[in-house]
Parts: C-alpha cells; structure tokens; sequence
C-alpha cells in the first residue's frame, strides 16, 4: 500500500495424523502391552503482518497471529490383569482411552527498526503471546538486537530475546493412568501434571569477518535460559513423540564458520560445541520410573539430543558444465546410559554427488544429479535404545546411490 507501507494477510488450514500399530502378539509378549495409537490435529488459523517506513531512521512493523487447534488422542490398548488371576493373567483385554483438546494460541506484536548511524542497525520492540489448552498462560516479551558495520569486512551482531514457545498440541496424548492400574500396562509411576509453554530468556552474540581471496568466517556464541523447558521422548510401546517439561534448563554453545568460494572453487566448515541440559521433571512424570525421576529432581541432565561437538565440511569444484562435490558429517555422539549420563561414540559420514546441466533444445536445459550417501557405508548408532525417551537404537543411513533429475519453469 504505498511506497511506504507493506501489508499481508494470510489464512491457513492444516490437517495431520499419525498412527501407530502394534505387533499384538510381539509387543504383548515383551512389553506387557499392545497399543494402537491415532492422532489428528486439525488448525485453522490468521496471520496479517504490517511495516510503514517512517523516515530514514525508522521502520515501524507490526502483527498479530491467531489459531484453532482441535486435537484429538485415540488409544486402544491390550493388556494383562495383575490381579485378576491371583498374578498375571494369560488372557488379554482391551482398554480404550481416548481424548479430545482445543487449543487457542494468539500473539501481537509492535517492532522498531532504528538506524540511529549509517553503520548500526537497532531492532526493539515487544510480543504479548497467549495460550490455552491443557493450561492456560500469557506472557510479554520484550525484544532488542543490533547489527554494526565495524568496517566493509567485519560485521558485529549482538542480541537478547524473551521466548514464549506452547507444546506441541497434536503430540500431548493425557492418558487416565487409573484404567492402567492393575495391569501389566501400569505407568511407571502415578503423577501426571499437564505439559506447559516453555519461557526463556536468549542471549547471542556473534562476528562475521571477510577475508581477500573468497574467505568468510564467522562466530556466534549464545546461551538460553529456560523455566519449563520442552522436550520430546518416546515413551512406552508406541513410537510416537511425547513433550514434557523440566523445571528449569540451560542451553549454551559457540559456532564455528567458514565458507570460501573463488572461481570454480568453493567450500564450507562448521563445528559447534555446546551443552544443553534440564533438572526436575514437572510434566508428564507418569512416562519415567520413580528412580529416574528421583535422579532428575536431584541433578540436572543432558538432554537426549546433546552431544558436545557437531559439524560439517564439504568442497564443490566445476569443471565445464559438471560440478563435483563431497561433504563429512561428524559428531561426539547422543546421549545414552541411565538418565543421559553416557553417549554413543564418535561418528562420521562422507556423501558425495556430480552434477550436470543437460541442454535439451527447444525443451530447455535440464539438471541431473548423482548422489552417493554414506560413501563408505560406515555403520554407526545415532541412538541405542537407553537414556531419556529413547525407546529403541536408529542407526545412520547405510550406502545409497540416488538419481535427481530437475527443470525450472
């Protein structure tokens, strides 16, 4: 609208389900219990952003977002009785335990772009966030950044936000832990407080510096505080994701790049350290066994997908109209081990592709890709079945050999 203004208005739906089915008789025999698992989530929602460019100095941006989810859980479970029979009994039976949650989730927002030098960028402004399900919470959250141009080559940012994140609505599955008692179906343990919104405070600050001859490197160091902090697990029989709050948690870390591109040449480097980690369980209690969740309350633990040291490095180089590339994957390992107090080893995966620009006459030119996944096909855990909400190992992509083919329009 104007020179000056910009404006957007979006409406949205989104519809999806997830569905577990058991091995009856595999899953009764070793698990003690059989669950097949639905779940349906259906959003209807608003988004309508606005920016006005005040003068020079200011750019004023504002918004509002709004949603409807309506999810839905539904459980149907076999088991045995524990007390039926003076001891476990041999025959199964059915338990059904289904639910039903609407989820409201609306926030505003008020933003200043501020240049107050040709050099330094300001971002400040503010977010009320409100959500209700399961609990009902509304939160303010003040925002400020800034970017400075030190010279043409080195680029300073520096930053602090306060975070307001809800649960994953469609994942949160209550269950009525009284229709399990008795059985070999039975929670580990009894509590059951309902999933909130994670709040944080988030600090960053970071260096991108330029280098003659195609260098770019860059830092950035950050560290999150957070009270409730979300995670996800797989818990029981079902392999679906479950959220969970811990009390309170930290996340920290620095990252570590480099890109370089001259001529036919290019390549990149990253490797970030970092922790991350949570004490006391304060939701969903009834998916850890009172031993872990007394460990937990008593120490703060690394959460299952930290591991100290990640990164990747990769190298292109064209020649003619074909391009070869090569890339590495590496880590420390994932937690494992009793309440996350191990992790897996070290692992690597190198993944390397040839590409080629077909030229097809009238037809136009056309994009062809070979692809090689886990070159050397090294076998190695991303997971082994213990720690926090792991239920079961997952390995890394044995070798795999893929063809793209592509065409712009």
């Amino acid at each position: 609208i104007g020179e000056k203004t910009n404006y957007q208005l979006a409406l949205f739906s989104r519809d999806s389900s997830v569905l577990f089915k058991p091995d009856p008789a595999g899953d009764l025999i070793y698990n003690g219990i059989a669950s097949r698992d639905e779940r349906d989530s259906f959003t209807n929602g608003i988004q309508n952003d606005y920016s006005y460019r005040l003068n020079d100095a200011h750019t004023i941006r504002a918004g509002m977002f709004a949603s409807y989810e309506e999810a839905r859980s539904d459980t149907t479970s076999q088991t045995f009785s524990t007390v039926a029979c003076g001891g476990t009994c041999t025959t199964p039976f059915t338990i059904t335990d289904n639910q039903q949650k609407g989820a409201t989730l609306g926030g505003v927002y008020l933003q200043d772009e501020w240049k107050p030098l040709n050099r330094l960028t300001i971002n400040y402004g503010a977010r009320f966030d409100t959500y209700s399900a399961y609990v009902s919470e509304t939160q303010i959250d003040p925002r400020i950044g800034a970017v400075y141009e030190l010279t043409p080559q080195t680029t300073l940012h520096a930053g602090y936000a306060h975070y307001f994140t809800p649960p994953p609505t469609a994942l949160i599955a209550p269950v009525t832990i009284s229709k399990f008692a008795n059985t070999t179906g039975a929670s580990p343990s009894s509590a059951s407080s309902p999933v909130m919104p994670e709040k944080d405070d988030y600090f960053d600050i970071g260096v991108i510096q330029k280098i003659a001859g195609g260098w770019q490197l860059g830092a950035d160091a950050y560290y999150k505080k957070a009270h409730d902090l979300l995670d996800e697990g797989q818990f029981g029989q079902a392999l679906i994701f479950a959220p969970f709050n811990y009390d309170k948690g930290i996340v920290k870390g620095i990252e570590l790049t480099a890109d370089y591109n001259n001529g036919p040449f290019s390549g990149y480097a990253n490797v970030a350290l970092s922790k991350a980690v949570g004490k006391d369980v304060v939701s969903g209690q009834f998916n850890f066994d009172q031993t872990r969740l007394d460990y937990i309350n008593g120490n703060s633990v690394h959460l299952d997908h930290d591991q100290l040291v990640s990164g990747s490095a990769g190298a292109a180089y064209k020649f003619h109209d074909i391009k070869y590339s090569a890339d590495l994957l590496y880590g420390s390992g994932l937690r494992s081990g009793f309440a996350n107090t191990d992790h897996l080893p070290f692992y690597s995966q190198v993944d390397a592709a040839v590409e080629h620009t077909f030229k097809l006459g009238i037809a136009g030119p056309v994009d062809g890709r070979f692809s090689v996944v886990n070159v050397f096909d090294q076998v190695y855990e991303i997971r082994d079945g213990s720690g926090i909400g792991v239920f079961a190992p997952q390995y890394g992509p044995r070798r795999g050999f893929f063809v793209t083919i592509s065409k712009a329009f």
